[in-house]
């Protein structure tokens, strides 16, 4: 559901070798039908729908559909986060 400035998302994933790419369901306010975005783990845009679609129900399965189609196996890594905090120990 889209409210003020708010982008709905909703999430498939598929394990496929060794990672895990997701098909992200979304709207915004300003175009409030549903659209699919391909997603690698490390949050990359692999490719996104133009077709728009009624419900969040349909662009998850037809995004679903087309991830099967690519066969992608994301080798990708999340950024890391965490900063080091080596410079504060002391020796």
């Amino acid at each position: 559901m889209c409210h003020d400035g708010v982008l709905t998302v909703q999430l498939v994933s598929s394990s496929r070798g060794e990672g895990t790419v997701q098909v992200a369901a979304f709207s915004t306010p300003s175009r409030p039908d549903w659209r699919w975005r391909i997603v690698t783990y490390a949050g990359e845009v692999v490719e996104e729908s133009l077709e728009t679609f009624a419900t969040i129900a349909d662009a998850l399965a037809r995004g679903s559909a087309r991830l099967r189609s690519l066969d992608i196996v994301d080798r990708s890594t999340a950024p890391n986060w965490r900063r080091s905090t080596s410079h504060l120990r002391r020796p």
